[in-house]
């Protein structure tokens, strides 16, 4: 059997540059992209992330601090950067950015950040446990402590599980 590591690094999960084109079925009346819809496309990636850290089936428990900084249009390329921020028992925390990319001129903005949150679970959808994220660079160091402070605030914020 298969030893399992004691901890795996950020870039060992990281997505660094996953593609999507804006199309005009994502384009709202004002002809930008659809929030819900480069949310979906975030919700995918991170839980990519989640997975190839876990090696488990993982699911989004929760989402927060989505911010829409500016608007894609028609033709725009979008490129998605998401990496896991820390890990706790069965949780992860996956940071995601979103640039609209110029096909034209290849310029990019910032469109969308956001927080993913995801549990790894067994066959029967019961949580199990994840192994720890490992921090390497300032930035990642940086980003694991302010994963803590921002799981206080959402298990201070959220309601506790009903019982059965």
């Amino acid at each position: 059997m298969k030893e399992q590591p004691s901890g795996k690094t950020v870039s060992e999960s990281a997505i660094h540059d996953q593609t999507s084109v804006v199309y005009p079925n994502d384009l709202n009346a004002y002809g930008t992209l659809f929030g819900g819809r480069v949310l979906e496309l975030c919700d995918k990636i991170a839980g990519v992330v989640a997975k190839r850290h876990s090696g488990k089936v993982c699911v989004t428990l929760s989402v927060d601090s989505v911010r829409f900084l500016a608007p894609a249009k028609h033709g725009d390329i979008l490129v998605f950067k998401a990496s896991l921020n820390r890990t706790w028992h069965s949780s992860m925390e996956i940071g995601l950015k979103v640039f609209a990319e110029d096909f034209r001129n290849l310029e990019q903005k910032h469109i969308v950040s956001a927080y993913f949150t995801f549990v790894a679970v067994d066959d029967k959808m019961k949580p199990v446990n994840v192994i720890p994220v490992i921090p390497e660079s300032d930035d990642e160091k940086r980003r694991y402590t302010e994963a803590d402070k921002r799981r206080q605030l959402r298990l201070a914020t959220f309601p506790k599980k009903a019982s059965k």
